[in-house]
């Protein structure tokens, strides 16, 4: 009995220790880094949750269409620490997001710098690694 119930423990230690490293991705596995994107738009919404923040944004194609986009950006404490402040982006800001689309074809970018209406640009603490030796820092 007392075996069996200290399995169970160990069990349920190893599960829940392990969920929330299943849940976080490698840049390479949702983004491609040989599809630079910038993307120009308003912001609608904004989510400021770990591992990453999400920047929803309204794109104007040429034909008058309106495009929902993401863009995903680093974690809140790294952004923090380059000097974001959850005020440094609200909603109806028209901002433009460097960075790399989605693999998967989706409306979706992983952030590599976000310029605001007033000219400020800001890393977005992007997981995408660098490519080549002089590319300026993502920070």
């Amino acid at each position: 009995m007392r075996t069996t119930c200290a399995a169970a423990i160990v069990g349920i230690g190893v599960l829940i220790t392990t969920v929330p490293v299943a849940t976080h991705h490698a840049f390479a596995a949702e983004f491609d880094l040989d599809k630079p994107v910038t993307l120009t738009g308003t912001v609608t919404k904004l989510e400021w949750t770990n591992p990453h923040i999400w920047i929803h944004l309204d794109l104007k194609e040429p034909n008058g269409k309106v495009v929902s986009w993401r863009a995903e950006g680093g974690a809140p404490n790294a952004l923090y620490r380059i000097g974001w402040k959850k005020g440094s982006l609200t909603v109806g800001q028209e901002v433009t997001v460097n960075g790399y689309l989605a693999r998967d074809g989706s409306p979706t970018a992983n952030a590599n710098s976000i310029k605001l209406p007033d000219g400020t640009v800001f890393g977005a603490a992007s997981s995408a690694p660098q490519k080549a030796v002089g590319e300026p820092s993502r920070y």
